[in-house]
């Protein structure tokens, strides 16, 4: 297996048995039993080729809607939170200038992910620690659709937190690295 076989064999084990199996995105296993992911590995660590790679992946959403959802992944890069972060910010930004408002939006998930306001040792940071730095490509109106069937969709937030709550640190930091 090379380098981005392992990366996205990783990546998949992590969104199954964590997403999935923790149920923090209630319409992954949807997607996950599609098989609807795409999955996009950026070796690079330059943050300018890291964007351009996000951009080139809307690209190919826009021509295959057989593609629900796309996971780039960027396990060279970013390996500071803030780093991350600014990243992440720049690359919102990048989407709207680029008129993909509206269209896509996107989830950060971070090995060392710390909501604001939380401590690094709360096990609800848990609910956004991948095992590698990347960013989540949805679709907006696939994702409109799905809330407007979900009972209560502003609760996922808070019930995950609760979740994670509940098992605890040494559960959670358990189950994300047995992903690797």
């Amino acid at each position: 297996m090379d380098f981005t076989e392992q990366v996205i064999a990783q990546t998949k084990n992590w969104i199954v048995k964590v997403v999935v199996g923790c149920n923090f995105c209630p319409f992954a296993a949807k997607e996950v039993k599609n098989n609807t992911i795409r999955y996009k590995v950026e070796p690079s660590a330059n943050p300018a080729v890291c964007l351009e790679t996000l951009l080139n992946e809307c690209a190919i959403l826009d021509k295959d809607e057989s593609i629900e959802t796309t996971f780039v992944v960027f396990p060279n890069a970013f390996k500071r939170f803030g780093q991350f972060l600014d990243m992440a910010d720049i690359a919102e930004q990048l989407l709207t200038e680029q008129g993909y408002e509206g269209v896509y939006q996107v989830a950060s998930f971070h090995p060392m992910y710390v909501f604001e306001g939380s401590k690094a040792t709360d096990a609800a940071n848990f609910t956004n620690r991948s095992i590698y730095p990347m960013l989540h490509l949805l679709r907006e109106a696939s994702m409109e659709k799905a809330l407007a069937k979900f009972p209560h969709p502003e609760e996922i937030p808070d019930r995950n937190i609760q979740f994670a709550h509940e098992k605890g640190l040494a559960y959670m930091q358990q189950l994300r690295n047995a992903c690797m």
